[in-house]
């Protein structure tokens, strides 16, 4: 099965890493779904929370503003002035 390597970053620490099975994060042009195999992009996040399903199926919830999500390569990386798990 394939999966995601995410890492969600604040400016100033890492607020979570790990492997993952989907990310639905809040962009300005409305909601995003990340799966394996996605093809590469490059959003604006807006405020809002960033909820990563990892492998095991656990719920992770981060809050996010100011940022941007990028996926390459079933990499997914969010980086946001303000960060925090929720």
């Amino acid at each position: 099965m394939a999966e995601l390597r995410v890492s969600v970053v604040a400016a100033d620490h890492e607020v979570w890493s790990g492997k993952a099975k989907q990310i639905i994060a809040r962009t300005t042009e409305g909601e995003i779904g990340i799966l394996p195999g996605h093809e590469p992009v490059l959003a604006i996040l807006a405020r809002g929370e960033v909820r990563v399903t990892t492998i095991d199926g656990q719920v992770v919830t981060a809050q996010a503003d100011d940022g941007f999500l990028s996926v390459e390569n079933n990499t997914v990386t969010i980086v946001a002035r303000n960060a925090e798990l929720a």
